[in-house]
């Protein structure tokens, strides 16, 4: 959307069939929209891990961008608050903070290739891969498609798609194919952070 304003618009408007927990805008102030004890209509069709009915076992946040935008430093210190807030009341481990293209590959962009995991997982409120990675010799597409599921993503049988989506969250300047670099990531994140098929996500 292309303001607060219209995306608070649209996520009230029933007739959508869209909603979130909660709206930040530009500005860093956050609009409480839907009980965090109640069900919102977030995230749609999509799984990470066991999960299929995300929307049931999430809390959803919604940022005021484009997905090509810069995110503004007031809403990211705004998302840094409430994210503690969150995952101290629902014991959300770093590693189940999530965007909505990690959960429907193809489907969401969101929050796209300028959102700042790293600070989150500075923060504590993760997840990033090990600054010094062991390079496999050899690039094995099925290893990396392991790892992927391993870590949550739900594995398809569209490699491009996958790389693109693991890309777009961890390495959103890097073309190419599948490389060294995206193995030894994605296998690091599989290995300290497996997937907990009971536990929920924001």
């Amino acid at each position: 959307m292309t303001s607060a304003i219209a995306a608070a618009d649209t996520l009230c408007n029933p007739d959508n069939e869209v909603s979130a927990h909660y709206l930040i805008a530009e500005d860093g102030e956050v609009l409480s929209l839907v009980p965090e004890a109640m069900r919102a209509w977030h995230a749609g069709a999509g799984q990470w891990g066991a999960a299929f009915d995300v929307n049931s076992r999430s809390i959803g946040v919604e940022l005021s961008n484009t997905g090509f935008a810069p995110f503004a430093a007031a809403q990211m210190d705004a998302l840094t608050e409430l994210l503690k807030g969150i995952t101290a009341r629902w014991s959300i481990r770093p590693e189940r903070v999530i965007g909505h293209s990690d959960m429907a590959p193809g489907r969401k962009i969101d929050p796209g290739p300028r959102f700042d995991w790293r600070r989150l997982a500075r923060e504590g409120l993760s997840v990033w891969p090990n600054q010094q990675l062991n390079l496999p010799q050899d690039v094995d597409a099925a290893r990396f498609t392991a790892a992927m599921a391993a870590f949550g993503y739900t594995a398809t049988d569209d490699p491009e798609l996958m790389l693109a989506t693991f890309r777009l969250r961890f390495r959103p300047r890097h073309v190419g194919p599948l490389d060294a670099v995206d193995l030894a990531m994605i296998t690091d994140l599989a290995t300290r952070f497996p997937v907990d098929v009971n536990a929920a996500v924001a």
